[in-house]
């Protein structure tokens, strides 16, 4: 597995190796990225992506490359991420966690989401937006409304519970997301899913997972969520070429 991280990310590559483990490799670079999390910044990664990707290494054949931030994948699409890291890398299969949480959603039957971002609403919006394309709803949304990212990784475990724990009190919702890789929830989701008696998403849960299931493997054992218990679908591929495609339209 192939996966490129924001320059400023301190948290999505030890979630992902705790969750993919062994069953398989994962090779890093990183895009460089903003100071702060704004659409425009968001945007300008696009042109540094490539440059990334073609630093992992060139003769390594990846089985999955992904793009590890949800609102970038968002506001940039996820077909034009997909279209540049795939042909970059040569690897048969692209995701990021925007991507992910669709197909996350789609296997659990999920159509109702609470939305929490640690961002700014312009930047949540976006989010919201592609979700609503694909036929999700965030009926139920909060923020903790921060523009730098180094502050994101900052947000400690009982804010992030005590706002989970509200939107889920909020109802009307199917599940819970946690938004953004930087956002350090691993921990929080199972105790949160026996507590709320909902699923429980974040963007590392989801990105792993999917890549996991492009590759034809699993994740690593953990109490990861309910989400684990969803298996490999042939239909997700499927799924997810239609989705970008209609997000490039």
């Amino acid at each position: 597995m192939g996966l490129v991280v924001l320059q400023q990310d301190e948290s999505i590559e030890p979630d992902i190796r705790r969750l993919v483990g062994d069953q398989a490799e994962i090779l890093v670079t990183r895009v460089p990225s903003g100071d702060e999390v704004t659409p425009e910044t968001l945007a300008a990664m696009e042109d540094h992506l490539e440059g990334a990707a073609v630093l992992l290494p060139s003769a390594a054949r990846f089985s999955v490359i992904g793009y590890a931030c949800t609102s970038g994948a968002a506001q940039i699409g996820p077909a034009r991420v997909a279209s540049i890291l795939q042909q970059t890398t040569g690897a048969p299969q692209a995701s990021d966690p925007t991507s992910a949480l669709i197909a996350a959603c789609r296997a659990m039957g999920i159509t109702r989401l609470g939305l929490l971002s640690p961002y700014v609403p312009e930047v949540s919006a976006r989010i919201q937006t592609v979700l609503g394309d694909a036929g999700i709803e965030t009926p139920v949304f909060g923020s903790f409304n921060v523009a730098e990212e180094a502050r994101v990784v900052r947000i400690d475990a009982a804010s992030i519970r005590d706002a989970a724990v509200q939107l889920a009190q909020d109802g009307g919702i199917e599940a819970v997301f946690m938004s953004c890789t930087n956002l350090r929830t691993l921990d929080l989701i199972a105790p949160l899913e026996a507590e709320l008696g909902l699923p429980v998403l974040s963007s590392n849960q989801v990105l792993a997972w999917h890549m996991s299931r492009l590759a034809g493997t699993e994740l690593a054992p953990g109490d990861w969520g309910k989400l684990a218990d969803f298996q490999i679908r042939v239909s997700d591929q499927l799924d997810r070429v239609a989705f970008d495609h209609r997000v490039g339209e």
